[in-house]
């Protein structure tokens, strides 16, 4: 077998043109094509689609023209819990109330549209309930809190000497699942609330439960989720020690 002439410098003929940085980079154009192939299935999370509340946000601002709210009320506001309040100036007769809720939000959104869904009404107090869905969604209850922090923050950041209620989540039949999910992020912004100032936690895990230590179904309405008047009278009874006097 004829042997294989070497070149110049001793190398293999097919190594002549070899050049280290041109490989370098052709493996690097390789990995970043393969990245951005398998990205999708690495469970890369989607951006955050803030338009689809764009119609019911610009609602709220419809209504206020029409009908402008109180001044120096007692705003409620947050995902379906509140949406669906529909009693709130009945439970509190005596409050100026504004219920600005918009059903299945996250944390995100309401801090995304603070300008247009808290500072327009200069509140005197703020209760808030949200952070169920983002759960329900998938998130970790580390990264539910720290949108929780950023809407506290945006929100102090321009009324500073209103006080934030944040009314707690409590165990429900249809998310039974995400109980200690939601008692993670309860715990951290309960003990977020007791060195941080105007905010306050109304805790509602108990007023649900049952004695076999589950949620009590007569509370809620058919999808086993959302409360039933019952359940509303309760959690009136958690918010009422709580509302300025």
């Amino acid at each position: 077998m004829k042997e294989k002439p070497l070149c110049e410098n001793g190398c293999d003929p097919g190594l002549e043109n070899y050049n280290p940085v041109m490989k370098r980079a052709r493996l690097s154009l390789l990995g970043f094509l393969l990245t951005a192939t398998l990205w999708p299935s690495l469970g890369a999370e989607p951006a955050h689609d803030f338009a689809k509340w764009e119609k019911e946000i610009a609602a709220f601002e419809v209504a206020d023209r029409t009908n402008p709210p109180p001044t120096n009320a007692l705003l409620f506001v947050g995902s379906s819990t509140i949406r669906l309040w529909t009693t709130l100036a009945t439970d509190f007769p005596d409050q100026r109330i504004i219920n600005r809720g918009f059903g299945g939000s996250e944390i995100a959104d309401s801090t995304h549209f603070v300008d247009r869904l808290v500072f327009p009404y200069a509140p005197r107090a703020i209760f808030f309930r949200a952070g169920g869905n983002d759960i329900a969604a998938g998130k970790a209850p580390e990264a539910v809190f720290a949108d929780f922090k950023e809407f506290v923050a945006t929100v102090h950041a321009r009324l500073p000497e209103v006080d934030i209620y944040f009314i707690a989540w409590n165990p429900t039949p249809s998310r039974w699942q995400n109980r200690d999910k939601e008692k993670s992020f309860n715990d951290s912004v309960q003990e977020f609330s007791r060195h941080t100032p105007h905010l306050k936690f109304i805790e509602t895990h108990a007023m649900v439960m049952g004695g076999d230590g589950k949620p009590r179904s007569e509370l809620f309405i058919a999808d086993q989720l959302h409360f039933n008047a019952a359940g509303y009278k309760l959690l009136a009874e958690r918010v009422r020690p709580f509302l300025p006097k």
